[in-house]
């Protein structure tokens, strides 16, 4: 770990910072910390490197940069458009960081892009033990996908390949042996423009694209029998009061495409919070109050987006989206078809009845399909993320291209 930690303080080229490793006196650190708000990049990143030693991919003014995290499973922790002092977009779970034992069922470190397995609940689930009821006080998040470190393999101001072998057991009592690869990419304006085919001129933006490669590690197949999984990859970022979800969906009648989105995850969500019109759908993200929705592979275009007004920023994911594969049940009920799942979720952060919250944030999710698997057989899901900052009428033309719908469609959907 020696030669990579010296790497890593390379690639970090923080001149403001001085010394972000470990041997920065505590009187130093605060210092510098005090330098930068809370909710700056600077911030963040002065809090992580405390954390952990760091990878930076960043553009060539350094305004543009990504913080990943090998050690808090190969997360992308944030991102930013404006360097040290602009604005961190990713969420930073602050308190669970400071705990001195960790969460018995999920430790909510954050990270704006973060690999997970599916599927949470159902005959599958990698969440729950066998027989027992799939309620919270049974829910355990497997400690690979949350507080085990994962392999830094390689890694330079571009890009980083990260690894894990894991062993987890499902709901069916089957034990999955896995190795997961991890390559992040950062992408510049030209690599953005390529991808999406948009015009960032006068333009602030931000990218990377994950690949992200599943291989079955044991002896046998993985079979309906068996029990299988799926990539599942989180998007979490700071909510707003005025931000919106944007989802566009392939339009079609119910006995085809199935229903349009499952809205009731956590208790229905009202109608003041989700809308649909014209074949897109506008989700409130404020986390104000707590929601979840899921969108099946037929209704899926592969693309989602959010739109926070105040800080002029408009966030596009795409993902891979395969309508020949099978795609699993994430609900936690075990009586389910195990088969029958979203390739897209939505979260929107809130308070539980006890009034604590562990956010808030928002989420923007997909999934790969079911992983039936021969030994030594990968799949591989990808799952790109771009933040653009700019004046509403310079992102309307992206908003209007990639999502359907222009700035003020958005921003008037729920009102």
């Amino acid at each position: 770990m020696k030669r990579i930690n010296i790497f890593v303080a390379v690639i970090l080229s923080l001149s403001l910072l001085n010394s972000c490793n470990n041997k920065t006196n505590q009187k130093e650190g605060n210092s510098i910390m005090e330098s930068y708000e809370k909710g700056t990049f600077g911030y963040d990143l002065k809090y992580l490197s405390e954390k952990d030693s760091l990878i930076i991919l960043k553009g060539e003014d350094d305004n543009a940069q990504v913080i990943i995290s090998p050690k808090y499973q190969a997360k992308v922790f944030t991102s930013t458009v404006d360097g040290l002092s602009g604005k961190s977009i990713g969420f930073v779970g602050y308190k669970a960081f400071e705990r001195d034992i960790p969460d018995e069922h999920m430790n909510g470190y954050g990270g704006e892009n973060r690999f997970w397995l599916g599927p949470e609940g159902g005959q599958y689930s990698v969440y729950f033990e066998p027989n027992k009821p799939q309620i919270y006080e049974n829910w355990h998040t497997p400690k690979p996908i949350d507080i085990e470190a994962w392999d830094l393999v390689s890694a330079s101001e571009q890009k980083v390949l990260m690894k894990k072998d894991m062993s987890i057991q499902n709901y069916l009592g089957t034990n999955l042996k896995l190795n997961v690869d991890r390559h992040i990419e950062f992408l510049n304006a030209k690599k953005i423009k390529a991808m999406l085919d948009i015009d960032l001129t006068n333009l602030k933006s931000v990218a990377y694209s994950t690949k992200n490669t599943i291989t079955n590690k044991n002896d046998f197949e993985w079979t309906k029998q068996t029990g299988t999984i799926s990539t599942w990859i989180l998007d979490m970022f700071i909510p707003s009061p005025n931000a919106i979800t944007v989802i566009p969906i392939n339009e079609g009648n119910e006995s085809q495409l199935g229903k349009i989105v499952t809205d009731d995850y956590f208790g229905k969500i009202p109608e003041d919070r989700l809308n649909i019109k014209n074949n897109t759908l506008f989700f409130k993200t404020d986390g104000i109050q707590r929601g979840k929705l899921g969108i099946n592979v037929f209704r899926s275009k592969g693309i989602a987006g959010n739109y926070d007004p105040d800080s002029k920023r408009l966030t596009i994911i795409t993902f891979d989206v395969k309508k020949d594969k099978t795609y699993l049940n994430q609900e936690w009920d075990p009586t389910k078809d195990p088969l029958v799942g979203d390739a897209m979720n939505a979260y929107n952060d809130g308070p539980l009845d006890d009034g604590s919250i562990m956010g808030p944030f928002l989420e923007v999710e997909s999934c790969s399909p079911a992983a039936f698997l021969k030994p030594n057989e990968s799949q591989t899901h990808h799952h790109n993320v771009f933040h653009i900052v700019g004046e509403a009428n310079e992102l309307n033309p992206i908003a209007a291209k990639l999502l359907g719908v222009s700035i003020k469609e958005i921003i008037n959907a729920l009102h």
